[in-house]
């Protein structure tokens, strides 16, 4: 699983650098700290990731704008979207937006789980 990771707490984007480090099933691709480098990368390599992790509030840009630079993805993509303000509009917003799923920052073992399982799906499935 090719991970696109979009975060700008560098603590953070080493934590889970770590983390997919440590499955076998991950790699992380590419990083961006802010929407530009984000959507840029998106735009010039559109089948080169599987999982788009992103961050809602990133300190340049929205992580809204990078989902929207997600809608033309392959079937197998997910898109991911993540932030420490989670009270129910935001997961509502952030699905009728088209993320795949949501996670509060402080749900990192369930973010975890998720690209587990994504992970163990993709080594089943081709990849378009």
């Amino acid at each position: 699983m090719r991970v696109l990771l979009v975060e700008d707490d560098r603590a953070l984007v080493a934590h889970l650098a770590q983390v997919f480090k440590a499955m076998d099933s991950a790699e992380l691709v590419y990083t961006a700290e802010n929407q530009q480098d984000a959507c840029e990368w998106i735009e010039a390599n559109p089948r080169a990731w599987d999982l788009a992790l992103i961050d809602v509030f990133l300190a340049a840009g929205h992580g809204f704008k990078v989902l929207r630079q997600c809608a033309g993805r392959a079937a197998h993509q997910r898109v991911v979207l993540m932030s420490s303000y989670s009270r129910e509009p935001m997961r509502e917003r952030a699905i009728e937006a088209g993320a795949d799923a949501f996670f509060d920052k402080a749900e990192l073992g369930a973010l975890v789980d998720f690209c587990i399982g994504l992970g163990k799906d993709l080594r089943g499935s081709p990849r378009s």
